[in-house]
């Protein structure tokens, strides 16, 4: 595949299977990240009840892949998230509220799914964002 493939330090990374926390088109501004969830870097689920800091948590996430990249949560233009109980749908929403720009916000699409890779995981965002050409700049850290 061509473009940058990026793994970023201080986010969870899974070595047994092929991924990326970040893919890179060649001409470098549009980045798609993986699906981000509520891990530490050893995989270790946060709050595991809780929806709401679970989404601030894979916003942070987010937030540390864009910023290797010269990007912020601003740069974000699409946003697929991916929820299991339909209880948590107000406190992921107002997580999002609190991260996202309302003049600025990405286009988002929400799925109600059966679970996630973790059954503790209640929430995971998946985004594309575009990085200004005069901020983006090469990784800082390891590339698959």
């Amino acid at each position: 595949m061509s473009g940058l493939r990026v793994t970023i330090d201080g986010v969870w990374n899974d070595s047994e299977f092929p991924m990326s926390h970040a893919v890179v088109e060649p001409e470098g501004k549009r980045v798609h990240l993986t699906g981000q969830v509520a891990w530490t870097e050893n995989f270790e689920v946060i709050s595991p009840d809780d929806a709401g800091k679970q989404t601030h948590a894979a916003i942070d996430n987010i937030e540390r892949v864009l910023a290797n990249l010269g990007g912020t949560i601003e740069d974000v233009v699409s946003t697929t998230m991916y929820y299991v109980r339909d209880e948590d749908l107000d406190a992921i929403q107002e997580a999002r509220r609190t991260r996202f720009s309302f003049n600025a916000g990405p286009a988002v699409t929400g799925v109600k799914v059966a679970a996630l890779v973790d059954d503790a995981l209640l929430v995971e965002l998946t985004v594309v964002a575009v990085i200004p050409h005069e901020k983006f700049r090469s990784p800082s850290t390891r590339s698959a």
